[in-house]
């Protein structure tokens, strides 16, 4: 359904452009909220013991809609009476939607047939975040009955924030994912460091250095997990039975702990940073142990949780997350830095890989303090009012950790790549004459071959007969030669062995760079061809100065590699 457009006339105003966005976003919200749904109502209907009827499944279905953009519910039927918050966001949801959103932006900014006029870049993201927001307004209006309520100022922050932010990424991708030039209003410092190549190439090393890192520190939470899941997986299993006992109950329960996965990842990632997790307002689970005493309902991923025990070395072994995370940033790096096979001079300097290094420790830290952030939240207003990571703690965590490994073993392996086998270092000066000689060894028989012999039809093309004759002229005697001097005709010809065979010398690229020196001239020049004047050829002497042939010598006279005759 988002791959096709809404039924509109095939020659589309502007307008009618924006109409199609606004209603591709209305459709990208309807598709989430129905799928959601339909699996909420799947459970209800396979129930046997449900505790209201389809108006209220569906109402639940729209909360937990809301929930998976960040919105925070409140639960207002109590034992105590007091209305309990719900702010932990299943983050395996958040694909969904978020998903739809950014395709359903793309799809509407992507440049169509010709002569079919499509929405501007703001028009597509406006109409599509508009038309998003919509359903979203609906929804919440019509959760406000049920048993989970949404809190409406959560509806602005982060559940817009998030339709809009999935928008504008879809923009970027149907435009190319380009990287600049920034809007006008930003800084001229910012738009002219945005527009030089270097900056941008280093950028995007940065970035893509950090989000090796942060997926290589979620994988790691994620085995952390699965390693405490399975030492305690008796645990896992009865707290799974005792939440239900039936199977559409525990079809329910198995979902959530699917939906969770990807929360407890980060919650094993906090952990191995160091600062944790908290388990209630009174306790903190740590590497060092676990500390105070925790608030724990009953659920199968929470089996995970260490005991109170003293700190092992299985716990401190979870510090090697960060620091393989740290590892891989630094390897990201420096693949940019120092690239295999190429010389030592297209390497980056020591400084700029540090720099670099750095800018994706940061964005490293920066991400990761914000997947902290939504992986927690409350579960009550009394002992789970804090429950989940830290992301004020874990962010600074994750950039102190990645650049104060990641900088040094930066450095390091830009020193290692930058070697040869045998511990020598990569030259870019000239090669020594010694490989110089071992190359032109090493050159074919027969490329010598034709190279000799374009330089001898080249000195043959510059001789005159000894014995031609001109019309009218008499033919110019050669000079006696001395005694005891070689006269043969191949001797003294090894020095040209190698002459140059480009075609500085023949007639196009003489005529070409006459017609260049007459219009660089401004009709200063004489109006005569790039030739060599027939008084030089026959060895008359010229009347006037001719043409400043350098290659033209008059007959007679020895030419500057000692031989009589005109080079043409």
């Amino acid at each position: 359904m988002t791959e096709r457009s809404p039924m509109l006339p095939p020659e589309r105003t502007r307008t009618l452009a924006l109409a199609s966005a606004f209603l591709r976003g209305v459709a990208a919200a309807g598709l989430g909220l129905g799928s959601l749904a339909v699996l909420v109502t799947a459970v209800w209907i396979s129930s046997p013991y449900p505790d209201s009827g389809p108006g209220g499944a569906l109402r639940a279905a729209a909360a937990v809609w809301l929930l998976a953009h960040g919105a925070e519910l409140v639960r207002p039927d109590t034992l105590s009476g007091v209305p309990a918050p719900v702010g932990v966001v299943p983050l395996l949801l958040v694909v969904g939607p978020v998903w739809l959103a950014h395709r359903a932006a793309r799809d509407a900014a992507e440049p169509e047939e010709e002569g079919r006029a499509r929405p501007s870049q703001a028009g597509a993201f406006c109409a599509v975040t508009a038309g998003y927001l919509l359903v979203v307004a609906g929804a919440a209006a019509y959760a406000r009955g049920g048993s989970l309520r949404v809190v409406p100022d959560t509806l602005a922050f982060p559940v817009a924030l998030v339709v809009a932010g999935a928008a504008a990424a879809g923009v970027w991708t149907a435009a190319g994912r380009p990287f600049g030039p920034l809007p006008s209003w930003f800084p001229l410092v910012l738009q002219e460091a945005v527009a030089r190549t270097l900056f941008r190439d280093r950028a995007e090393a940065a970035c893509r250095a950090a989000a090796v890192g942060i997926a290589v520190l979620v994988g790691g939470g994620a085995l952390l997990v699965s390693v405490a899941l399975g030492r305690d997986a008796t645990a896992a299993q009865d707290s799974f039975l005792a939440l239900s006992g039936d199977w559409p109950g525990r079809l329910a329960v198995l979902l959530l702990a699917v939906s969770l996965v990807p929360n407890a990842a980060l919650w094993g990632a906090a952990y191995g940073l160091g600062p944790g997790f908290a388990l209630g307002t009174g306790a903190t689970a740590t590497p060092l142990g676990l500390a105070g005493t925790p608030a724990l309902p009953h659920f199968p991923l929470l089996a995970a949780v260490p005991e109170r025990s003293p700190a092992t070395w299985l716990n401190w072994a979870a510090l090697a997350v960060p620091a393989v995370a740290a590892l891989a940033v630094a390897w990201c790096v420096v693949r940019r830095a120092a690239p295999a096979e190429a010389p030592r001079a297209q390497a980056w300097a020591p400084r700029e890989t540090v720099l670099v290094t750095g800018l994706a420790a940061l964005g490293c830290g920066a991400v990761t303090a914000l997947l902290m952030a939504v992986a927690g939240g409350p579960l009550g207003s009394g002992a789970l009012a804090a429950f989940g990571p830290v992301w004020w703690l874990a962010g600074p965590a994750a950039l102190g950790w990645t650049a104060a490994i990641g900088v040094p073993a930066a450095l390091l392996l830009r020193l290692w790549r930058l070697r040869e086998p045998g511990w020598a270092w990569r030259r870019d000066a000239a090669v020594p004459e010694a490989a110089a000689g071992g190359e032109k060894e090493a050159i074919g028989e027969k490329e010598a071959a034709g190279e000799k012999e374009a330089a001898r039809k080249k000195k043959a093309a510059g001789k005159e007969a000894p014995g031609e004759k001109k019309p009218g002229k008499k033919a110019a005697e050669p000079e006696p030669v001395p005694e005891g001097e070689d006269t043969d005709d191949d001797a003294g010809f090894e020095p040209y062995d190698f002459l140059p065979t480009d075609p500085w010398h023949e007639k196009e690229a003489r005529e070409a760079r006459w017609a260049s020196l007459k219009r660089g001239s401004g009709g200063l020049m004489a109006d005569f061809p790039a030739r060599v004047p027939a008084a030089l050829r026959s060895g008359e002497t010229p009347a006037k100065p001719a043409d400043t042939d350098v290659d033209a010598a008059p007959a007679g006279e020895k030419s500057a590699d000692g031989r009589g005759g005109a080079t043409p």
